[in-house]
Formats: C-alpha cells, sequence, structure tokens
C-alpha cells in the first residue's frame, strides 16, 4: 500500500488529476499497469469507466466510447495505441483527452509525431512515456511529448525518474557511468518492492544495499540504458 501511494501522491503532483477527470480502466488487472489506472482516478476523485473485453478488442468501438464519455485520461501499452489512432482517424471524433501515458512495451517515435500532426484535440493531448519494472510499482520515470520533441528525439527516450525515485546506471562495481555510457538501470525510493514472496535467492539477488542511500535498498533492474542531457535512454 504505502509503495502504491508513493507513486499515486508523485503522479498526482506533476498531472493535477482532479474530480472532472475520466479515466479508462483499460488494462487487465493482472498487468500492474492496472494499479496505476484503478487507484489513480479513485484517490483523485474522478470517474472510473471500465472497458469490456469487447470494446477493449474492438478499436473503433473504444473511439466511439472515448468520445461520448468524454475521456480525459487513457492509459494504454503502445501497441494498443496505434490501433486507437488508426480507428480514431477513421472516426475523426471530437475527442477530451488531456493525458495519454503509454507503459509495458516501446514507443516508436513515427508513430507519435503522426498523432500530433492529426491533433484530435485541441490543445493536443499531453503524451507520457513511462518506464518501470513492476518491482518499482508501476512506473520510475516518465518523458512528456510534444510535437516538436518528438520530432527531435533520438532512440527510446524513458525520460526522468519519478521525484520521489532514484534511477542509477551503474557499472559491475556498483559505480555510476559517465553520460552517454550504457549501465545497467538500478532502482532506489518508496517505491521498491520488499522482495519475492518465498523467493530468498532471487530477492538476494535483485534487491540489493544501495551504496548511496542510508541503510535503504535498491532493485537491479537487469535492463540498459545511457544517459543524455540528463534523462534516460533505453538499450
Amino acid at each position: 500500500h504505502r509503495n502504491a501511494v508513493a507513486l499515486m501522491a508523485t503522479m498526482n503532483q506533476l498531472y493535477h488529476f482532479d474530480e472532472t477527470d475520466v479515466w479508462t480502466q483499460f488494462q487487465s488487472y493482472s498487468f500492474d499497469f492496472s494499479v496505476w489506472e484503478i487507484w489513480g482516478v479513485l484517490l483523485t476523485g474522478g470517474q472510473m469507466l471500465v472497458i469490456d473485453f469487447t470494446t477493449s478488442r474492438s478499436p473503433d468501438e473504444f473511439v466511439e466510447l472515448l468520445h461520448a464519455a468524454r475521456v480525459t485520461v487513457l492509459c494504454q501499452t503502445s501497441a494498443a495505441f496505434y490501433q486507437t489512432a488508426e480507428a480514431w482517424r477513421r472516426s475523426r471524433l471530437a475527442l477530451s483527452l488531456r493525458y495519454v501515458f503509454f507503459g509495458g512495451e516501446a514507443l516508436a517515435l513515427d508513430q507519435i509525431t503522426r498523432w500530433y500532426k492529426d491533433a484530435p484535440t485541441d490543445p493536443a493531448p499531453v503524451l507520457v512515456h513511462a518506464y518501470g519494472p513492476t518491482e518499482a510499482t508501476v512506473l520510475v520515470t516518465q518523458r512528456e511529448f510534444s510535437a516538436s520533441l518528438a520530432e527531435q528525439t533520438v532512440g527510446l527516450d524513458i525520460g526522468f525518474a519519478l521525484p520521489n525515485t532514484q534511477v542509477y546506471l551503474l557499472d559491475g562495481r556498483f559505480r555510476q557511468v559517465p553520460e552517454g555510457v550504457p549501465g545497467e538501470i538500478y532502482i532506489s525510493g518508496p517505491q521498491v518492492a520488499r522482495g519475492y514472496l518465498s523467493r530468498m535467492g532471487l530477492t538476494a539477488a535483485r534487491f540489493v544495499a544501495d551504496p548511496f542511500g542510508d541503510g535503504t535498498v535498491m532493485y537491479r533492474s537487469g535492463d540498459r540504458a545511457l544517459q543524455r542531457d540528463g534523462h534516460f535512454e533505453y538499450l
């Protein structure tokens, strides 16, 4: 509970959700992204629109629902969003989106550039590419895109660490690597889990002492990235 509350408090600080927002609950509840969808709306007083299985598999019906319910906050994997975007281009229905959050897989920048070129709302919704392993409670970095940023970005940009989270790029000796040099992603902060239930060996391998903290633990992700101008490029 503490980990999830830390995530929600930080994201609301960044994006200021309120009772006027309408969120989709699109993800399966077995996918950690659903934690963000469900509690993000319930803790900020908005309306949750639960998407039934049939509609979730029909992009055209889904876009009609986004229009009719005046959805303002949409959370999808990148692959699902591409289908949503194509369905919207076919329909050209007016949308009320303020934010679209991506998680769970890589984001194709050409798709983002095309979305902004068509601009389904005015002003265009903010597109947020987020990265985070389940062991660190859904999201630990975020990158907000605009039309110009999408055109200028090179590589798979996962942005900056959330304000309450520390993301390190370390070498094999737990030393921070210089900017532009690849390293393994380690995560520290209140969103990091305590370990794996009844799996002490795996917990010891993945949840290690944080050499930069005061008795804290960091999660060893196994993912690699490098930094450019302070933000992370996923490798």
